[in-house]
């Protein structure tokens, strides 16, 4: 009997229990909706982020530390040998952290490879003041990193590689929300933020001139952080998206006001010309991966576009995988459905099975009607879920989009061929779950099997 014959004759059997044949299929098809939605969200997410890196962020990034632990587990905790450059992090108590100064900058000034080599300023607002609202608000406030670009709801920012105006400032749409102001509206209007020096130094003597003149409000004046004003004009309001996993909404200015703000509030302290790291352009020609292999010979740890990219991948590849292992649960529950049916259509149809041996029909041959019977089953049940998981998916991605705020991105892509793969995939999963009730019907002995009624 050939092949093409006996997949004719395994869907007619199968078409003549219509109902077990659908039920069984549909426990394929939850498998192979959750795996192509899965292969979808991994392809799409995947591909949004990697346009995402290449239009909004400069290729020759890169961020230096001397620490590598912070590009791991954090810092050391405990006691670690004294160190002037180590500091304690502010993210996690008890934990040190190696830092920058200034002669680490200077040296990465001097290479001919690098430029726009900016130290990460850490500045602490005492309070911020909007322009039309009485009250003062706490927030936090950053220096604008040129190599990457935010998409902004007004406003507009620089080029990619250029710093905004050292009286301008960049305000997230959150910080709008909150303030209760239309984001076009905030544009040109004035903001306000206090900075307080983080320690005083004043000698003995001065306290005591300052006691004998005006006693303890003397002192109390005299001791107290001084405070500076920056005014700022808002430039630009960036949007805020839901891809951006919960990071801290901040003000940006300039790299020269963060400068400013940062040694006016270190001055006389043990922080001042630290920093955690710097950001730096590799210049155009030279590789940023051979630059950090150059750096780390010298005990400079750094991160490039790529890392981070691969970072973001890595995030995206363990969610898939997390959905993907749902969706393999439910493949291996069908399979057991696969079983039973298959079991069943060896009992209902003994007598047919003996009657076709009777008639010449091979063991192998009778082997491969019930294999393939299964390998119907498991291709009806591939196609039923991926054509659902598509079609759902094409209808929801315009709504995904939207939710998500990512423009005309698609967040689930189809891909044919991982489709097909995992078409194929389901087929051979259901012909070997189709094996053992196939080996029974080959076995069955064509006079016992005549018998049954």
């Amino acid at each position: 009997m050939k092949r093409v014959d006996i997949m004719k004759r395994a869907g007619r059997n199968l078409r003549q229990a219509k109902g077990r044949t659908i039920l069984t299929s549909l426990a394929i098809a939850v498998g192979a909706f959750t795996l192509t939605m899965a292969l979808a969200a991994g392809q799409g997410t995947r591909n949004y982020a990697d346009n995402l890196l290449k239009n909004n962020i400069d290729p020759q990034a890169m961020f230096v530390v001397k620490d590598k632990s912070l590009f791991g587990e954090g810092g050391t905790v405990g006691l670690r040998e004294y160190d002037p450059d180590i500091g304690m992090s502010s993210g996690r108590p008890g934990a040190t952290l190696k830092q920058m100064n200034d002669q680490d900058v200077a040296y990465l000034k001097s290479r001919s490879d690098l430029e726009q080599i900016v130290p990460i300023y850490t500045l602490s607002p005492k309070w911020i003041g909007f322009e039309g609202k009485d009250k003062k608000y706490i927030g936090a406030i950053d220096y604008y990193d040129a190599t990457i670009l935010s998409d902004t709801k007004a406003g507009s920012l620089p080029a990619l590689g250029q710093q905004i105006a050292d009286n301008e400032i960049v305000v997230p749409q959150k910080y709008a929300e909150t303030l209760g102001i239309d984001s076009e509206k905030l544009l040109g209007k004035q903001v306000v933020v206090t900075f307080a020096q983080q320690a005083v130094n004043v000698s003995e003597a001065q306290i005591q001139a300052a006691f004998a003149q005006g006693g303890t409000d003397a002192v109390q004046r005299l001791v107290k952080p001084k405070e500076v004003d920056f005014t700022y004009t808002v430039r630009a309001v960036t949007k805020t998206s839901t891809m951006s996993l919960g990071a801290t909404p901040k003000l940006f200015v300039s790299a020269n006001s963060a400068k400013q703000i940062n040694d006016f509030q270190t001055e006389g302290t043990s922080g001042a010309g630290k920093y955690m790291g710097v950001s730096m352009l590799v210049k155009k020609g030279s590789n940023p991966e051979v630059i950090k292999a150059e750096l780390e010979k010298k005990q400079y740890y750094s991160q490039t576009a790529k890392d981070a990219q691969g970072l973001l991948f890595t995030i995206v590849n363990t969610l898939q995988g997390i959905v993907t292992g749902f969706g393999l649960l439910a493949l291996f529950a069908s399979v057991f459905g696969i079983i039973n049916t298959q079991y069943i259509s060896v009992l209902e149809r003994t007598s047919q099975i003996g009657l076709m041996k009777a008639l010449g029909m091979p063991r192998r041959a009778i082997a491969k009607l019930f294999r393939y019977e299964a390998a119907w089953i498991g291709f009806l049940g591939g196609a039923l879920g991926a054509l659902v998981a598509y079609s759902v998916g094409t209808l929801a991605n315009p709504a995904i989009s939207k939710w998500l705020d990512i423009g005309d991105n698609r967040i689930l892509e189809f891909v044919w061929w991982q489709i097909l793969l995992l078409m194929l995939a389901l087929i051979l999963i259901a012909v070997v779950a189709g094996w053992f009730p196939a080996r029974k019907a080959a076995r069955l002995d064509p006079i016992e099997a005549l018998r049954t009624e």
